[in-house]
C-alpha cells in the first residue's frame, strides 16, 4: 500500500463530498447531510477560504480526508485548528491514515504557532475515542456543547 497525505485540490472535491456522505451514514445521520460539490468547492477554494482540507490517497484513490477551519483562543491570544471532520474508509482503517491526517494537522499547528487542535467525537464512537486517546488527546468533559439551528436559529435571529 502506497499512501500520500496532501492538501486537498479542486479535483478532489467530488470524492471528498462522497466521503462526507459516507461519514454521515457511518454516524447514523445520512438524511442530515446535504453537502454538494459547489458548496465544498467554494468553502475550500474561494479567494478567502473558510475551510481547509487534507486528503489521504492510497494507490491514487482518495480513502480519507480531514476538513478543518481556524478558531481563536482569547485566553491564549492565538489561533487553533478546529477539525470539523476526519474520516477514513472502513477498508483502510488501522493502516495509519487517520493518524497521518491528524499528525499533519498537528504539524500545521506547530508550524503556524497555533495553540491547539480540537474536535468533537460522538459518545458512542468507541473506536474513534480509543484512537484519539492513543495520541494523548483528552476529552473536555467539563464543557457542554450548545447549538442553534433551523427554526430556533431563525426565530432567535429575528428577535
Amino acid at each position: 500500500m502506497t499512501h500520500l497525505i496532501r492538501r486537498a485540490e479542486p479535483r478532489d472535491v467530488p470524492a471528498i463530498v462522497t466521503l462526507v456522505h459516507e461519514l454521515a451514514a457511518y454516524e447514523k445521520a445520512p438524511d442530515e447531510c446535504h453537502l454538494v460539490d459547489e458548496q465544498l468547492h467554494t468553502a475550500l477554494f474561494s479567494e478567502t477560504p473558510a475551510l481547509f482540507g487534507h486528503v489521504a490517497e492510497v494507490d491514487g484513490r482518495l480513502e480519507g480526508f480531514a476538513l478543518w477551519f481556524l478558531n481563536f483562543s482569547t485566553w491564549r491570544g492565538v489561533h487553533g485548528i478546529y477539525l470539523e471532520d476526519l474520516y477514513v474508509r472502513p477498508d483502510n482503517r488501522g493502516r495509519g491514515l487517520g493518524k497521518a491526517l491528524l499528525r499533519t494537522l498537528a504539524e500545521e499547528c506547530e508550524t503556524r504557532g497555533y495553540a491547539r487542535l480540537e474536535w468533537w467525537v460522538l459518545n458512542w464512537n468507541e473506536p474513534a475515542i480509543e484512537f484519539y486517546r492513543s495520541v494523548r488527546a483528552v476529552p473536555m468533559d467539563e464543557w457542554t456543547v450548545f447549538r442553534l439551528t433551523d427554526d430556533a436559529l431563525a426565530e432567535f435571529g429575528r428577535g
